[in-house]
This record gives C-alpha cells, sequence and structure tokens, in this order.
C-alpha cells in the first residue's frame, strides 16, 4: 500500500493510472473526512483531463423508504444506499457504450437523492467516484470495489473531522445538541466500520 501525503503527487498519481489504461477512481474515508475536498483538490490539478465526478451520496435510498424499511434512525450506513444501482451505474460507465450515462446526486438541502441530476460521458478520461464504502467486503459493495481501477482512502484527524461533521449537520438544520447526537451515536459508528476497511485500498492519503 503507497501513503500519498501531497495534493501534487496524488494529482500525478492520478496522472498516472489514467497513462495506465486506468479510468475510474475512487476516493474512500469516514464520514466528514473531506473526501469532496480531495476531489475538487484533484479536479483543480488535472484541468488537461476531461475529468467526471460521480458522488456515490447520490445513491442514497430516499426517506420514504427508509421509512418503509425502518432505516429511517440510520440513514448513511451501508444498508440506506443503493448499492446495486451504484454498481450498475459503474458498470455501465465502465462499458463506455453510451455517449452519456446519467445518475443521481444527493441534494443536501432537501436531504434527498435527485434523478439523473451528474452526467458521466464517454469522452471523460478520468472518474471520480467518492463515498465512505467503497472498500467494503460486502455483498453489493465488493462488486462497486471490483469495478475501479484504483481506490484510495482518505484519513484525517479524528477530532477535526467529528467538528467539521458537526457544523455540517448544523448548517443544515438541526440543532447543535441534535448534530452532535447524530454524529454519536449515528456518523461514528459508520466511521468505525470504514476504518475497518483501510488495509483494502491501494493508497492511503494523509495530507492534514
Amino acid at each position: 500500500m503507497t501513503t500519498v501525503l501531497d495534493l501534487d503527487r496524488a494529482a500525478d498519481r492520478a496522472h498516472r493510472l489514467v497513462r495506465d489504461g486506468g479510468r475510474l477512481l475512487g476516493i474512500a474515508g469516514a464520514p466528514g473526512v473531506g473526501k469532496s475536498w480531495l476531489v475538487d483538490a484533484l479536479l483543480a490539478r488535472t484541468t488537461d483531463l476531461d475529468v467526471a465526478h460521480l458522488p456515490m451520496d447520490g445513491f442514497h435510498l430516499a426517506d420514504v423508504t427508509l421509512e418503509q424499511l425502518g432505516l429511517r434512525d440510520v440513514k448513511g450506513a451501508p444498508e440506506t444506499f443503493d448499492v446495486g444501482g451504484y454498481a450498475a451505474t459503474l458498470r455501465r460507465i465502465a462499458r463506455r457504450d453510451e455517449d452519456v450515462v446519467y445518475a443521481p446526486a444527493f441534494e443536501r438541502d432537501l436531504e434527498q437523492p435527485v434523478a439523473g441530476a451528474v452526467p458521466v460521458p464517454r469522452a471523460a478520461d478520468l472518474v471520480l467516484t467518492e463515498g465512505n464504502y467503497l472498500l467494503l467486503d460486502a455483498p453489493g459493495w465488493r462488486d462497486v470495489r471490483a469495478l475501479l481501477d484504483e481506490v484510495w482512502f482518505l484519513e484525517e484527524d479524528d477530532e477535526l473531522r467529528v467538528r467539521r461533521l458537526v457544523a455540517r449537520h448544523v448548517a443544515f438544520g438541526k440543532s447543535p445538541a441534535e448534530a452532535e447526537a447524530w454524529v454519536a451515536r449515528s456518523d461514528e459508528a459508520n466511521a468505525r466500520l470504514v476504518a475497518s476497511t483501510r488495509e483494502r485500498a491501494d493508497v492511503v492519503v494523509s495530507v492534514g
């Protein structure tokens, strides 16, 4: 396993992946670790490539479905995602036989997925997809891992990560007390599960 401590070196690794014939790059990590930040940093450093961004969060099950399944209180856990739909979308992208594959996005203001919001063109040299469970050794998630050419695991100081998570929940409508309770009960349980997948990564990124 390789460890990368510098964003420019991370971008060099992404370029090398493309040169070697790879295309689908996954970024895994715990809730609040900064996966979207790393994606933005890579986008800024790969402007010579045609890069598409496919967040896993778009495959959240809708709240109405979570209510029916009795999973609303664990939203964000692996079983609250449409992992089959995610794998199927990655498979379509990998086949490269469609001009554009449209995928769902997650609208944080609504806290709901929105269909057909993310275009992934066939011409994309590199497809960045980020999410908590890309390395999870479980049914459905193994299919996701198998479809990705490389998966990186992003690390961050846990105290900073938790503060960032609480602030995010507050920004989207929870009270500080509600946010802290949700992080302690739900997000941190998911973070411990994600941490257990670290050894399955190709690369560990630690640039905090």
